[in-house]
């Protein structure tokens, strides 16, 4: 048996020994260079502000490319539409996860999780879900976490059905997390971050030389912050990602990199939908309460989290263009939780004032183990120029997962307080400190999944001339996923190819016209069993969904390669959608058939010197055409969390060589939580500013007011019972420096 309060140990007044450890840890390097005096010390020139420093103070955009090897031409001649995050936005935006990041990005939203969909990163990219499609470095990332990017170059978003790229899912598209790697010069830098609702942050970047071909890097985290306007959530979290690379200017090079995430966080209960079980009379958006009615129990929720991955990159340069890479990466990630769900299924208690507090738990622990080879280079055939991609990929996914016994349930309809055990609270001014005396024992009933992957891929752009190119990729994948569980052993096994094909005419040297064709296929039991598309009894014996996506879009590099310009124009389709027979728990067929329509627009770079802007718009037009037999309330509804219309806008404009000023605005309309759309969250609009000034040419001042109005919004959206909400307006004052 085992105590709650073993595990919550983010309860407000609890001890900062874990925070300060790890910002102790984190200024380590600048202690050591700063005791050794080596080349730390600026002179007296270097601490006068300079015109000339115009460059350290604003964002020095110009385009940027993807590091996939699979990529075979420069994103401007690539037939696909791709964002990619630069580092610049990421800090300038004062980004600290994921979803922060993906924030940037229209046509992304976030899903909520519970029990059966962990509680995670769960992205939708064009109204698809993306959990089971996020890569680090171009290798799968499996099992449910929130990602951190402490240790991350750049974002990079693969749009659109792409299992060519990147194997079974992708349906909506991929998310790629660029590592930092040793570079070729020494360099520390590192932010010290204090702010508002107790935010507190420290991260180093140190990049070190080791003789003339070997580098060191090291990049390590402390944070702690409240969740601004929310009474109650917080986050607990430190990191440390070391890597060496051998070999810096030789025909081959290895690099060994080692990534530690550690959280313990209070997860957050969201609110409501104001229509709950069998009270039709609700709108279907949340109830009203103030921002920050908290219906969790400090002493019950937790949630842990342990991310580590170790990777081992070998690069041969073959000369002549052709390249050899070998990764191996193993991955291990727990996801340990307990927290409420406002429910409204026992005794409609909500109409009557009160909260059912429902838990959600899980403890999940995922291992990956994968090597991938890519070979790439340059050839001719005749009058015709080949880039060609070639790879192998071998993996292994094993989940073990279980949960916990948490008390005996307490009906709502004996009123809430101490009467019903502390499950059920009142609507208005929930007490979070409300006593829980119930046991929490772990099931230890695992269910066991492993899921084996072997793929092989080939992608060749052929340019006939300076104006015309073609782009063609297949790739063919064998995958078998098995689940073992007290109740018996249910498999898949599916072998499946996907293709990626692209016609490119050149207009201009700095720009691009493309029609592209792309497909996905999606198995049961994709999540490798830690995700919301598991296999189960009622979906083992089916085939894969199969996805594509037809697509005509327009590339162009302006003012000398500064400022990127994008627009496309889509249709994705999954004609073999899996449905239920019957009821929830009813056996699945391949009949479902859903569609989305849709353009996009995208900016990114410089327009001036000193000015610069990223961001772009995204209409989804999407519609269930066959939903489940029986079910014809879903009938071309709206894809749950899919908004019609997304806006995302961040500009910062440098006025004098010292002071940048910037502002962000993020635009989402109506997003719905089911299929038949009686449960949604309101459109909203929000805006965050940001000002930064440079000291001298170590020390920049950085000044982020997020959520800037304190706009009451919803950020996700469940099928069912509640919707997240988003924190309020925090202000946030980074120390960077550099050295």
């Amino acid at each position: 048996m085992s105590s709650p309060t073993a595990y919550v140990t983010s309860q407000p007044g609890a001890p900062k020994r874990l925070l300060m450890s790890a910002l102790g840890l984190a200024l380590l390097p600048v202690a050591a260079q700063a005791n050794s005096g080596a080349d730390s010390t600026p002179n007296s020139d270097d601490q006068k502000p300079k015109a000339t420093k115009l460059e350290s103070v604003k964002v020095q955009a110009t385009t940027v490319n993807s590091t996939s090897p699979k990529f075979t031409a420069s994103l401007l001649d690539t037939p696909r539409a791709v964002t990619v995050i630069p580092q610049q936005i990421l800090q300038e935006t004062g980004s600290i996860s994921l979803a922060d990041a993906l924030r940037t990005v229209p046509g992304i939203t976030f899903g909520a999780g519970e029990g059966g969909n962990p509680n995670g990163d769960r992205p939708f990219i064009r109204g698809f879900d993306s959990q089971s499609s996020i890569f680090i470095d171009g290798v799968r990332s499996s099992g449910s976490q929130s990602r951190e990017i402490f240790d991350i170059e750049q974002v990079e978003v693969i749009k659109g059905p792409s299992s060519a790229y990147t194997g079974r899912g992708s349906v909506g598209g991929s998310i790629n997390l660029v590592t930092k790697a040793p570079t070729t010069e020494n360099a520390l830098s590192g932010s010290l971050g204090l702010g508002t609702a107790d935010y507190q942050r420290a991260t180093v970047d140190w990049n070190q030389l080791i003789g003339s071909d070997s580098a060191f890097r090291l990049n390590v985290l402390g944070h702690r912050n409240d969740i601004a306007d929310r009474g109650g959530p917080n986050s607990r979290r430190w990191g440390i990602a070391p890597s060496m690379t051998f070999g810096l200017h030789a025909d081959t090079s290895v690099t060994l990199s080692y990534y530690h995430l550690q959280s313990d966080d209070q997860p957050d209960s969201g609110i409501p939908y104001n229509n709950p079980n069998n009270y039709p009379q609700g709108s279907g958006k949340p109830i009203h309460v103030p921002h920050d009615t908290y219906y969790g129990l400090y002493s019950r929720d937790f949630q842990k989290q342990r991310n580590d991955v170790g990777t081992v990159l070998v690069k041969h340069n073959f000369g002549s263009g052709w390249l050899l890479r070998n990764t191996t990466m193993y991955g291990r990630s727990t996801n340990d939780y307990i927290w409420t769900q406002p429910d409204d299924s026992q005794g409609n208690f909500i109409v009557n004032g009160g909260i059912w507090r429902r838990n959600n738990n899980r403890v999940s622990n995922t291992t990956n183990m994968t090597n991938q080879t890519d070979l790439t280079g340059e050839f001719q055939t005749g009058s015709i120029k080949h880039t060609l991609a070639v790879g192998i990929e071998i993996s292994n996914e094993k989940t073990h997962r279980d949960g916990y016994r948490i008390g005996n349930l307490n009906a709502c309809t004996r009123g809430s307080g101490a009467s019903s055990g502390y499950w059920c609270a009142p609507v208005i001014n929930p007490n979070p400190n409300d006593p829980w005396n119930g046991p929490v024992v772990r099931l230890l009933n695992y269910t066991r999944i492993t899921t084996d992957t072997r793929s092989a891929w080939a992608f060749d752009t052929m340019e006939f001339n300076e104006q015309w190119s073609l782009n063609l990729g297949t790739r063919f994948d064998s995958f078998q996923t098995k689940s073992r569980a007290s109740t018996g052993v249910i498999k898949n096994h599916s072998n499946f190819w996907n293709y990626q094909s692209g016609l490119v005419y050149k207009p201009a040297e700095n720009g691009s016209i493309y029609l592209s064709y792309g497909t996905s296929s999606n198995p049961p039991g994709v999540d490798a069993g830690d995700g919301a598309d598991g296999i189960a009894l009622t979906n083992n014996d089916l085939k894969p969904e199969n996805s594509r996506n037809i697509e005509l879009g327009s590339k162009w590099d302006l003012f000398d390669k500064h400022l990127s310009l994008t627009a496309a124009v889509f249709r994705t389709e999954k004609t073999n959608a899996r449905v239920n027979t019957g009821g929830r728990g009813s056996p699945q067929i391949n009949a479902g058939k859903q569609r989305v329509d849709g353009f996009e627009l995208g900016l990114s770079g410089d327009i001036t010197e000193r000015w610069n802007v990223f961001g772009g718009y995204t209409y989804l037009k999407s519609k269930l055409i066959k939903p489940a037999p029986g079910d014809l309330a879903s009938k071309n509804k709206q894809f749950p969390n899919t908004p019609e219309n997304s806006f995302t806008l961040w500009t910062s404009y440098a006025i004098t060589p010292q002071l940048t000023v910037g502002g962000g605005a993020y635009a989402m309309s109506k997003v719905y939580g089911n299929t038949q759309n009686t449960k949604w969250v309101p459109g909203y609009t929000r805006f965050d500013a940001m000002a930064s000034y440079a000291v001298n040419s170590q020390l920049t001042l950085q000044l982020n007011v997020q959520n800037l109005t304190n706009k009451y919004y919803f950020d996700k959206a469940y099928a069912a019972h509640y919707a997240s909400v988003a924190a309020g307006r925090s202000a946030i004052l980074n120390f960077n420096y550099k050295f």
